[in-house]
């Protein structure tokens, strides 16, 4: 129990950091009133955290990997804009928070704070479950979106004259996931520095694309009618669900910003940081991704059908192809596989900070096997590391079964982040708006509110909107989104594993910081929310 008075303010900061160099006093002393110590080396500025996010958004990649929601509503319906707006306004939402709260648990640390007494404790561990799952669905997708446009360059060497099996596709996968968990862990001293190198490459790839694509279209360029007025319905669907449909690109691509929060715990002034990549980021693929879909637009084949079903087995390579010719697409498809891998290392870094966060917590199986942090590589969570490779070289075996399994990975991330990203914002708003403390940056309380219930209604849309069949209603077992069974796996899975036993023990996030390190008011302010002192000690 801390003593009567409270410690001077700048012992009780120097007490909070728990190694030299790991942090400033200040950004210590944030994380402290959060009720964790600093266990993590902060070495991430403003813009590598704006990096990291942006990095694993890859814009271009993720647009190639997801041209298969985009075509089938022609060039008019891919709808960037429209969605992109309403992301950035999910992402106004969680800046709020995100400036408030900075913790690399953020998102069920926020569910648990915000909520009633009697939703917290589920809330926050199906939270904390979705979101993880989500990460490395994530990873997953980006990952064997990397497989399929590394063989597509070998299947456009050799003219379409071979297909890859779905064994070859999973090892290439395998492969893959692998080398991001090295990478991941013996090149944590220079992660930050290496998201600008990330982000570089990310604009190279971009900038080579949309003058190249022109260029070698300029005798059948498409004209402005067709690139924002012409429609086309490829599904079975009606056509403003086809449109509806298209959001998903949009979507599964700007949906890495919630790594910022991941991140905050190695961000230096992170109360500033946070938000800050998060709104860049966003508002940044916004921008470019339009630039980027309106040059597809003017340089793609009218015949839609024969893009989507190139013989390459990636759209992408069709567009480039029939462009700039076979060594052009060889090319440009590889500086695309590249930058996709570095996507991959990126969202490998955040999920394992989430998974980290939540073993700390205790509420991961075997959290005590996870929880330590390797001092060796550079105060790292290097067990979580691989046990994210791991669980992504399990769920990739989706692979082997067939095509549309595989597709699922794509919207396990879309349906699970998002419930994690609307829990929180859903329990500020209804449950603990008065608990609410604004930090550094704050939408102001005439639009907080309102923000939130619309990032909270998109998100809701979204998670609805990546269950449906892409191709039309009466699907066969080939052309089935999995997405439904994937997710009420892990969200009904993760509820029965509370109620049937965690319930017992899991209390919420944990505090890792002494008592004595609290200050009086820290202490009132704990005992309000029905913990006890005695018990914060780890």
């Amino acid at each position: 129990m801390a003593s009567s008075k409270a410690p001077d303010i700048e012992d009780r900061k120097a007490s909070i950091v728990s190694a030299s160099g790991l942090a400033s006093e200040d950004d210590a002393a944030v994380l402290a009133k959060l009720g964790y110590k600093q266990e993590l080396r902060r070495n991430f500025t403003m813009m590598e955290i704006f990096g990291i996010a942006f990095s694993i958004m890859g814009l271009l990649p993720s647009i190639a990997s997801t041209l298969v929601y985009s075509i089938p509503a022609g060039p008019a319906g891919m709808g960037w804009f429209l969605a992109s707006g309403f992301i950035f306004i999910v992402g106004l939402a969680m800046a709020d928070l995100g400036s408030s709260m900075p913790t690399s648990g953020g998102l069920y640390w926020w569910t648990h704070f915000f909520s009633s007494p009697a939703t917290r404790n589920p809330l926050s561990f199906l939270v904390g479950y979705s979101n993880t799952l989500g990460l490395v669905g994530g990873l997953c997708s980006i990952d064997y979106g990397f497989s399929l446009m590394f063989l597509s360059v070998i299947v456009i060497a050799r003219d379409g004259n071979w297909s890859p099996s779905n064994g070859v596709i999973y090892a290439t996968f395998l492969g893959c996931v692998l080398c991001h968990g090295i990478l991941a862990s013996i090149m944590s001293k220079i992660m930050g520095k290496l998201q600008t190198v990330f982000v570089v490459m990310n604009f190279i790839l971009i900038a080579a694309t949309v003058i190249a694509l022109p260029i070698g279209a300029k005798n059948r360029r498409n004209d402005g009618h067709y690139i924002f007025a012409q429609t086309e319905n490829l599904t079975t669907w009606p056509t403003g669900w086809a449109f509806m449909l298209s959001w998903l690109s949009p979507i599964w691509t700007i949906g890495a910003f919630d790594s910022c929060v991941h991140m905050s715990e190695e961000c230096v002034n992170a109360a500033n940081a946070v938000p800050a990549g998060i709104l860049m980021s966003i508002g940044s693929c916004w921008l470019f991704g339009l630039i980027i879909m309106i040059v597809l637009a003017a340089t793609i084949s009218p015949d839609l059908e024969s893009v989507t079903s190139s013989k390459f087995g990636q759209p992408m390579a069709q567009i480039y192809y029939d462009a700039i010719g076979k060594s052009g697409t060889m090319g440009l498809m590889s500086l695309l596989f590249v930058v996709q891998f570095l996507m991959g290392i990126s969202i490998l870094v955040a999920a394992s900070r989430q998974t980290w966060a939540f073993s700390r917590d205790g509420a991961l199986p075997f959290s005590s096997f996870f929880r330590p942090i390797s001092q060796r590589f550079g105060y790292i969570p290097l067990r979580a590391i691989w046990g994210c490779v791991f669980l992504a070289a399990v769920l990739g075996l989706l692979s082997l079964i067939a095509p549309a399994a595989a597709q699922a990975l794509f919207s396990l991330a879309v349906a699970g982040n998002n419930l994690a990203w609307g829990t929180p914002i859903f329990a500020r708003v209804v449950w603990g708006q008065r608990k609410f403390k604004p930090g550094p940056f704050y939408t102001g309380d005439r639009f907080s509110v309102p923000i939130a219930w619309i990032a909270i209604a998109f998100l809701v849309f979204g998670i609805v909107l990546s269950m449906f069949p892409v191709g039309g209603p009466n699907p066969t077992p080939q052309s089935m989104n999995y997405t439904v069974v994937i997710n009420m796996a892990v969200w009904g899975g993760s509820m029965s594993y509370y109620y049937l036993n965690a319930r017992k023990w899991f209390t919420g996030p944990k505090f890792t910081i002494a008592a004595d390190d609290l200050t009086e008011e820290q202490q009132v302010a704990i005992r309000e929310e029905g913990l006890d002192i005695q018990k914060l000690d780890p």
